[in-house]
Formats: structure tokens, sequence, C-alpha cells
């Protein structure tokens, strides 16, 4: 249920509704707008009746059922979009961050010539793997703990907020500590008990969709982190199953415009993973902007094809800055960091490209 306050409404009757929620056995969860404050009703063996009763609670201005499965993520509850803050960068504003790096981190030298080449070329976020989820047990599994203090070495240099991915509860501490952003990789969607244990960590957390998850399952998924006090999660198309053989996934756009269109989380695109084809990622990087994309999560790797993990969809340097450079139109430039603001080195305004991109 969504109880809406009035423009008017004073502390003491927002309380007043807050306390009466959770006496009927829900958990309110208060949402403050620039114009109005909402209390959302979540669960399911509250005492409906008496929260339907609250329209005539003082303050109130109305009382609506959530009609949406996902209740905390649904743009019922919320109207106004999430901005999430990452370092000093803000996933989900007008300017469409890239997250760029290496799949895997596999040394020191690799990682930094990929990192100060993506800041140069005006990347957002520096990712880069330290453990790897490999459907082979005898693939490179990452380097672990030393790539986390790589990453955290590389992110002091150039001033770009990291992304990694955790796979276990058991490490999400360490990995919280050297890391910005904590990415729930696809395999790991429905992974619910390492979803519990992240909403109760002061991170922003990446949520990647899994390979055959339905949209309703992903937003679910995104419903454990808010239900469980995180707040701050980030979508994730990395594209899907189908029976398409030509790419390694199949890149559902259309869930990237319906998701804006549902839920007031930012959404990026990983068109590395959606492709599985180095060729194939610029094209569908400019189309997950059109759509209004608010960023994408992109492999960059110095010598793709001496890469341990991803080489054939992994952009090499000078296709990485290319491809960015694409994204606007001359003689405008792509956004680059300053020494005084490394952090904030964004990807152009979706002005660039056309009313489409402002889905809201």
């Amino acid at each position: 249920m969504v109880i809406t306050m009035s423009a008017h409404a004073s502390a003491e009757e927002v309380s007043h509704v807050v306390e009466r929620v959770n006496e009927c056995g829900y958990k309110a969860h208060v949402i403050r707008g620039e114009s109005r404050t909402v209390v959302g009703a979540v669960g399911s063996n509250g005492r409906r009746n008496e929260i339907e009763a609250l329209r005539a609670a003082p303050g109130v201005e109305s009382v609506v059922a959530i009609m949406q499965p996902f209740k905390l993520v649904s743009r019922e509850l919320k109207s106004e979009r999430t901005i999430v803050r990452v370092g000093g960068v803000t996933v989900g504003g007008r300017e469409a961050v890239v997250i760029a790096g290496p799949c895997s981190v596999e040394s020191r030298e690799q990682l930094f010539e990929t990192a100060r080449a993506v800041r140069r070329a005006g990347a957002s976020m520096l990712r880069g793997g330290a453990y790897k989820p490999r459907t082979s047990p005898y693939d490179f599994q990452g380097l672990g703990i030393e790539a986390l203090r790589l990453l955290q070495e590389a992110s002091r240099e150039t001033g770009l907020p990291v992304v990694t991915e955790v796979m276990s509860e058991a490490d999400v501490e360490l990995v919280a500590e050297h890391a910005d952003m904590l990415q729930v990789g696809a395999r790991n969607m429905q992974n619910f008990a390492l979803l519990r244990r992240l909403a109760q960590t002061p991170r922003p957390v990446l949520l990647k969709r899994g390979p055959s998850a339905t949209i309703k399952e992903w937003l679910l998924a995104a419903e454990y982190l808010l239900a469980g006090g995180n707040p701050d999660v980030v979508l994730c198309e990395r594209g899907i199953k189908t029976f398409e053989t030509e790419t390694r996934n199949t890149l559902d756009l259309a869930a990237v415009a319906f998701v804006r269109e549902v839920s007031h989380l930012p959404v990026v695109v990983d068109p590395s993973h959606a492709t599985g084809r180095r060729d194939l990622v610029p094209a569908a990087a400019r189309a997950a902007l059109a759509v209004g994309a608010d960023g994408l999560m992109v492999e960059v790797h110095p010598c793709p094809e001496r890469a341990l993990s991803d080489g054939p969809q992994s952009l090499d340097l000078g296709g990485f800055a290319l491809m960015m450079e694409s994204f606007v139109e001359p003689p405008r430039k792509v956004a680059r960091p300053t020494a005084a603001t490394p952090s904030q080195a964004i990807c152009p305004s979706r002005a660039a490209y056309g009313e489409a991109c402002e889905l809201v």
C-alpha cells in the first residue's frame, strides 16, 4: 500500500502513520520527495483493512494499493527516479555513465594500462574481476585479494570508483573494503542469501539480470536488496539466452525501456556480454543509450587476444576510445576528467540521442 501524505503534513503526522503501519504488521518505508512524503506499507501478513482506514488520519492525502509484486522497486511507490552515488559519480541522472575495464584483473601492468586509458577516453568508473565465476573449473578464476588491492590502487591513481563482483556471502566484507560498488553477477541474481547480506552492506550494488530471468524475477531480486535496507541499487541488462547462436546472448533493449517505465531504479547495459563480439559492442552501446539506459558497462583489454577471460568481446584501448568519441556528433567532445575532479568523468548527455532517451 502507498500512503501519500498531503503537501503540508507535519512531521508528527508522518510519524503517526509510520507507527500505525508498523502496528498493523507491515514494514513502513518513508520516501521524502520534493513536494510529498510517501509511506510504503510493505509485507504480506498485515491487517490491510486498518491500513486502508488511514485515509481518515490527519495529514493523509490518499491510500492506494501497489499492483506490482515488487513494491519498493516500483514507480507506484516512488515516482521520482533514484540517483545512486558511487564515489563522486552519480548513476541515474541526465548524464550516462560508462563503466570500463578488463573482465579479469590479470596483472598490475594490464590493469593500470587499461585504467589509465579508459580514464583518458572519458570513462566514469573502473570495472575488473577479482573473483571469476567460470563455467569450467579449469579456467582462470581470478587473482582474489591481490586483484582487489590492485583495483583499489588503480582507483587512487585515476580517481575512478571501482566496481567488482562479489560471489560469496563470506567475501562481502572483504570486497566492500576495496570496492566502491559491489556487483551481483548474472549467475547469482537469485542467490537470495547473498542478496540479503548485501542489503545490510553500506555499498551500492550493481545487480545483473540472470541469463534466463524474466523482468519480474530481476526486479524481485532487486526488491530483496531494498527490503533489506539498501536503497542504492543499479540494474544491469546483460543479455538473455534465446535460440539465437550468432551472438553470445540476446540484448533485450525492450527490457531497458520497460524497466524505466515500471521502476525508479537506474538501469545500465552491458553490451560486451550481451553480444559476445567486440565488433558489435559500439553499435549495441549506442542503441542502449538511445532507449534511455543510464549507462554502459564495457569490457576493455590492452591486448584482447591474450586475455585470460572474455577476449573475443573485449574492446582494445583504441577501440574503446573510438566508441566513446562516437557518442557525440562533431564538434562536441567526449567529457574528460580533470585533475581537480577525476571521478566526475562522464559520458556525454543523452540529449545527443533525442527525446526518445528521456523515458520518465
